[in-house]
């Protein structure tokens, strides 16, 4: 039965490519053989320590060759890993250790005093490893249903969910007929949080190919040093990458990943403009749209990307993967029509055990259903809201979590991002609900190309879409705020939306000609809108370019020459147009 499992896929690539390098990460590399080995010792120092199946076992280590030498010792030793992005604040780490139910925990030596108060001890991989007895060691006792990994997920009331994945669950996604297949000759990058399922994919589907898994530096440091120069200088053909990390990343770059032959995206909506942008540019390699929370292992659907469905103002996070089955059903359970919105449930061999110590939760998201020949089908509650096409591919519309009521309409965010993102200046779009019952509006946070004007992007918006569903204000940002899983920063959008509130609630209307003049200058060159007199032009997103923009329309149109330093000086509306009109009365020297 180990055969089935991720150590199963391990061992026969160590056998068919014992030579092979199976990962690196710019200081050292491993093959197969090597990685056997070194894993073979963690285990032994694990069991030794009195680590045994269905036990847990805490991770916090930097991204390196390291992390690939201790999961694989973990699950040697049969227990499960769970991983810890060391970039996480302390309470989120210790959380997750506490909650993940670690037995011991693996960490730097630098690392210790961090994790001193925990309940667990910490051990460092040297410490294992010449703990250790020589030998091979057997995964005895390890099966399918053993559990391999404990991942978590955000949860509603605030607090995360440990989600247990079985080996089967990972076999089933790295070997999956309906995903692109990796050979050996492939090198996948490693850029995903350890915490995040993408993950999956640079350990799991890489390592049961005999490919080599190379662990890159971190997005921010790769865009420094030119992203596509450093995809070839590390040789990388192949990635699964966090959706808004290419939705920002293309837009730096449109030809950041045209060394990849294949690229897959996960973990939120995909922008048809970043598809046009990557597929209208030397980018030659297979694009792939994939979708799947981390309760049904990293992917269920997945669609090849098309110039045609970058075209679009959606792209497909297409049909259920073989073996994977897609119930759409209204609220009473019921299949829906093609064509109509309804809740997606998914079953299939990727969905996980349940939530770590939490029975009821597991019992409400991981239901029963009938399949198609009257059998039951154990299936996983994902909470979006898809429609399915004529030709069998889902369509993602929203959560069913985030429908709102605007003037007595139900209204999902949704479509109204799916409107906004049309019109061809809008790249990127979120709309959050803002307000209580009858005084219920949505507000647009947008990516534009260029600087539009707000005014036009609402007068599109009225064009596109019914009124209930218009924006009330538009916050026009640089990027969509993103965690470190590449996923929509709902914490960082809400303190956009607290900001949004402050202004809105303290605006002050400009009260002279010259502050009227600047407010609609201003308002033009930053794309926003009611700009107030008592704003300031950097708070509300200026920068020096745009300054001396400004500057130059100042002098143009008002016939007024202010020195550069004296505008800089004077950046709150009321006070900058107070000096203009001292200026140009004669009492402010030129």
């Amino acid at each position: 039965m180990v055969d089935d499992t991720v150590l199963g896929l391990f061992g026969r690539s160590v056998r068919e490519h014992p030579d092979r390098f199976a990962v690196g990460d710019g200081n050292r590399r491993l093959t197969y053989t090597e990685l056997d080995r070194e894993s073979d010792a963690v285990a032994a120092g694990l069991r030794g320590r009195g680590v045994a199946v269905e036990d847990r076992v805490g991770l916090y280590v930097e991204r390196s060759v390291d992390l690939f030498v201790a999961i694989l010792g973990i699950l040697k030793a049969g227990a499960a890993y769970v991983a810890v992005d060391s970039r996480y604040p302390a309470a989120r780490r210790d959380l997750m250790l506490r909650a993940g139910g670690a037995k011991l925990i693996i960490g730097e030596a630098a690392w210790r005093d961090r994790l001193a108060h925990l309940a667990a001890d910490v051990v460092t991989l040297a410490e294992l490893a010449q703990a250790a007895p020589a030998g091979a060691v057997a995964a005895a006792g390890v099966e399918p249903a053993t559990a391999a990994s404990v991942l978590f997920t955000s949860g509603s009331s605030g607090e995360p969910k440990a989600i247990v994945l079985e080996h089967r669950n990972l076999v089933s996604f790295a070997l999956n007929p309906g995903l692109p297949r990796l050979t050996p000759d492939d090198r996948s990058g490693q850029i995903s949080s350890v915490s995040f399922d993408a993950f999956h994919f640079e350990i799991w589907t890489t390592l049961a190919a005999g490919a080599e898994a190379v662990v890159l530096p971190p997005v921010t440091e790769l865009l420094a040093a030119d992203f596509q120069r450093q995809m070839k200088r590390y040789g990388i053909t192949a990635m699964l990458v966090p959706t808004m990390v290419v939705n920002h990343v293309v837009r730096e770059d449109l030809d950041a990943f045209a060394a990849l032959r294949l690229l897959q995206v996960g973990g939120d909506v995909l922008q048809p403009a970043a598809c046009r942008d990557l597929l209208g540019g030397r980018f030659a390699g297979e694009l792939y749209n994939l979708y799947g929370p981390a309760e049904i292992t990293t992917a269920c659907t997945a669609h090849r990307v098309t110039m045609a469905d970058a075209e679009s103002d959606l792209i497909p996070i297409g049909a259920p993967l073989p073996g994977v089955s897609a119930h759409v059903l209204s609220p009473q359970l019921l299949p829906v029509a093609d064509g109509e919105t309804g809740e997606l449930f998914v079953g299939g061999p990727g969905v996980a055990r349940g939530y770590q110590d939490q029975p009821e939760l597991t019992a409400e998201r991981f239901r029963t259903l009938p399949g198609e020949d009257g059998s039951p089908v154990r299936v996983y509650r994902t909470g979006d809201l898809v429609r399915r096409r004529a030709d069998g591919a889902l369509e993602f519309i929203g959560r069913v979590d985030d429908q709102v009521k605007i003037r007595g309409y139900r209204v999902e965010p949704g479509e109204v991002e799916r409107g906004l993102r049309r019109q061809r200046e809008v790249l990127d779009a979120v709309v959050l609900p803002d307000g209580t019952a009858d005084d219920r509006r949505l507000i647009a946070v947008v990516v534009v190309d260029g600087t539009p004007a707000v005014a036009q992007l609402r007068a599109q918006a009225q064009r596109d879409l019914p009124d209930f569903m218009v924006p009330s204000d538009f916050i026009v940002v640089p990027q969509i705020p993103a965690t470190d899983h590449g996923k929509r920063d709902t914490a960082a959008l809400g303190e956009l939306l607290d900001a949004h509130r402050l202004r809105r609630d303290s605006h002050l209307p400009p009260s002279t000609p010259t502050e009227r003049y600047l407010a609609e200058l201003w308002e033009g060159l930053l794309g926003v809108e009611n700009v107030g007199r008592n704003e300031n032009f950097f708070a509300l997103g200026g920068h020096s370019l745009q300054a001396f923009q400004m500057h130059r329309r100042i002098t143009r149109n008002l016939g007024v020459k202010l020195p550069v330093q004296a505008l800089l000086a004077n950046v709150v509306l009321a006070d900058l147009a107070d000096l203009i009109d001292r200026t140009a009365a004669g009492s402010e020297p030129a």
